[in-house]
């Protein structure tokens, strides 16, 4: 009976697997040659916030310009970290702006992850010896396969130059990126660059070691802490069990009493987490969850339906935006709490990733946030209860098979 029951398991788990494959390859051949649409934008928006400045970008080419323009005028250090670096145009004005800086004297820090730049070019991921670069490895656990802490990513991304300026949210470096996707991204001066530089070295000394070799020097802080009343970084760290941004999510929208409006490239929570919209949303708050209508990841778009019919019954709005991939993750709550940052909500981001997310409170920036997420409201077809009611069998069946796959995502 056990070995019956033993094959049953792990039939249905190769099913399971290759049933999600099959789902990846079609979607891939079906979206080869298709080109997104023009979406609508919102322009750079900057604000003063505590003692220092934050400017959103939700067009990459905007953004782009301003951090190469930050690199080319950085005179002492540039950090710089990201998790997808294509080989592209846009990425080789970056690693040429980068290579220039090291040559004129700025001390340069470069962290990439190897994983998820396995199809980038080798030769494009060399760099001269004026550069420190850490290439964070494919397998990170090294002997202590056991050890489910060292098997998180790096999948922050971070510029910071000369303590002055730094960037942060879901932007990769990628020409497709610059005009194709719909993502957010803040630049922020003030005590938050000394955080974000703080998180920066703290990952590079984490890693340094194992990772670059005994002879290379910790990457020293010259820069002294400064509490700031309006902003936080916040920082997932699993190989010190630190997961601090699930709880940032949890305790805001625990405490929303009139909207929580929340942009998701990935929409994968637990259960717990799926209580406190649920919860904020019957008690009168306003709860709208904005995710691409098709995601670049078909099989995280499938478990995520899974959660619709909860959320919508209890009144959630659930807002697809069409025409091309929403990459961000933000959300505003209140008219004065906002986030953005790199974690998304699911599993690998909330409990297993390196990630970094901004959180402000402070009702100028809470005002831009609201903005832009009307700006995309305008772009999004809203899912109903009765037209999700109303979905095919084949689509259930699709939902009911992928949806143990839940927890690894």
């Amino acid at each position: 009976m056990l070995t019956v029951v033993r094959r049953t398991l792990l039939g249905f788990v190769a099913f399971q697997v290759l049933f999600a494959l099959a789902l990846s390859l079609v979607d891939s051949y079906r979206r080869r040659n298709k080109k997104p649409k023009p979406f609508p934008i919102s322009a750079p928006q900057t604000v003063a916030v505590g003692d220092g400045v934050l400017t959103t970008y939700t067009f990459g080419q905007d953004l782009y310009d301003d951090m190469l323009a930050a690199i080319n005028g950085a005179r002492r250090q540039i950090l710089f970290e990201t998790y997808i670096w294509k080989g592209d145009e846009i990425g080789e004005q970056f690693k040429a702006a980068l290579i220039a800086a090291a040559a004129r004297g700025v001390e340069v820090y470069v962290i990439y992850d190897g994983f998820a730049n396995l199809v980038v070019s080798p030769s494009f991921k060399r760099f001269p010896h004026t550069m420190k670069v850490l290439r964070y490895p494919i397998y990170t656990a090294g002997i202590q396969f056991w050890n489910l802490s060292r098997y998180g990513r790096t999948h922050r991304k971070i510029l910071v130059v000369d303590d002055e300026v730094a960037f942060l949210g879901g932007y990769n470096i990628g020409s497709a990126y610059a005009t194709e996707w719909r993502d957010t991204h803040v630049r922020i001066t003030g005590p938050g660059v000394w955080d974000l530089k703080r998180g920066f070295a703290d990952f590079w000394n984490l890693n340094r070691r194992r990772r670059i070799g005994h002879s290379e020097r910790p990457l020293l802080l010259e820069t002294h802490s400064v509490w700031e009343a309006h902003t936080r970084i916040h920082r997932n760290v699993p190989r010190l069990w630190m997961f601090p941004i699930r709880g940032m999510y949890l305790e805001a929208i625990n405490r929303a009493t009139k909207n929580v409006w929340m942009t998701q490239a990935y929409f994968l929570p637990d259960q717990d987490f799926v209580d406190a919209l649920l919860e904020a949303a019957r008690r009168g708050v306003d709860v709208r969850i904005l995710l691409p209508l098709k995601s670049n990841h078909i099989v995280a778009d499938w478990i995520s339906r899974g959660y619709y019919s909860q959320l919508l019954s209890a009144g959630v709005r659930v807002l697809r935006f069409k025409d091309a991939m929403v990459h961000a993750k933000t959300a505003t709550i209140d008219g004065s709490w906002s986030t953005v940052g790199t974690a998304n909500i699911d599993r690998l981001s909330l409990q297993g990733n390196y990630e970094i997310n901004l959180e402000v409170i402070d009702e100028d920036f809470a005002e831009v946030m609201e903005n832009i997420f009307e700006t995309d409201q305008s772009n999004c077809l809203e899912l109903t209860l009765g037209e999700w009611e109303a979905r095919d069998l084949h689509r259930k069946f699709t939902e009911a098979v992928l949806a143990p796959l839940r927890p690894l995502l």
